[in-house]
């Protein structure tokens, strides 16, 4: 199959690709720094620097979009909402037109979103069908996805990939806590009852290949893990697989003073289950929070 990706240089985007093409599947990589693509996986993939490349000659089954500005990365400045706004939706709704003119069409379009798409909720349980509370990051999301749909009306499969925190090696939510946790410096964030719904990065992957391979898949799905952990859970465990005390907390407030309003993804809290996917019979490999983390360490530290 030929598929084209956007993203395929970060951290999910690189596992993914390397899965795909390990499954003999034809790749492009969409990426800013095409020299950088061609230096990770070699000159059998191919490289895009720019959406305008694609030519209503070109001809993918499948499309995967992971393009966006990390969320994490800086404050949330005014401008910098609208960098990480631009770099999802604008680049969505550029690559569904360039799709649109395609002379054959994809025949699935799967396009990344995060659990943010909730809001901050408690403790409630959130499945696909949830209500929603506005924020920020649900904004960002649900215009995220709505660019994503517009696919439809051009006869593509349109398959939403909401993402829980990611758990894996080089990267995603271990890569920023490991060195203070190493440290003996971690501890909760908040009150650390927030909810944590997280998923190791080879079930992440598992899900995107079964949205590629089995033509039933359609709409939103919850890419979570079925047992989400609280922070306070979260924050005992990690430092239990990596043998360290967990004994210095990080109050509320100085989350918010150094954070802002970015402060909301480490104090908001989405408590997501995998309806869709469980009810499709799908078997995720990891569901043991230490499991997932010791996996993920030890690959890190060879």
């Amino acid at each position: 199959m030929n598929i084209l990706i956007t993203g395929g240089t970060g951290f999910i985007g690189i596992a993914l690709t390397k899965s795909l093409i390990r499954k003999g599947h034809q790749l492009t990589v969409l990426s800013r720094d095409p020299d950088k693509v061609n230096a990770i996986f070699g000159p059998n993939v191919a490289a895009l620097a720019d959406v305008r490349e694609l030519t209503p000659d070109a001809s993918f089954q499948a499309v995967i979009n992971l393009a966006g500005a990390p969320i994490f990365d800086a404050r949330w400045s005014e401008e910098r909402k609208q960098l990480l706004r631009n770099s999802r939706i604008e680049l969505t709704t550029k690559l569904v037109e360039q799709m649109a003119h395609m002379e054959v069409k994809p025949q699935v379009f799967i396009s990344g979103s995060a659990i943010g798409y909730y809001g901050d909720q408690g403790d409630t349980i959130l499945t696909e069908q949830s209500a929603v509370r506005p924020d920020f990051s649900q904004q960002l999301c649900a215009d995220w996805e709505a660019a994503a749909s517009q696919a439809e009306h051009y006869g593509i499969r349109v398959c939403l990939i909401r993402t829980g925190l990611v758990i894996g090696e080089g990267g995603g939510i271990l890569q920023r806590m490991l060195l203070p946790f190493r440290l003996g410096l971690g501890g909760r964030l908040g009150d650390g009852t927030q909810w944590m719904s997280w998923i190791h990065r080879q079930d992440w992957i598992a899900i995107a290949e079964a949205m590629v391979a089995d033509a039933s898949m359609q709409g939103a799905y919850n890419a979570t893990a079925p047992n989400p952990v609280t922070n306070t859970e979260f924050t005992q465990i990690l430092a239990a697989c990596l043998k360290r005390p967990a004994l210095l907390p990080v109050p509320a407030f100085l989350l918010k003073t150094l954070l802002g309003e970015m402060s909301e993804l480490v104090l908001g809290s989405q408590r997501v289950i995998p309806e869709r996917l469980l009810a499709q019979g799908f078997e995720f490999q990891h569901t043991d929070l230490a499991g997932a983390i010791n996996q993920a360490l030890a690959n890190h530290d060879k």
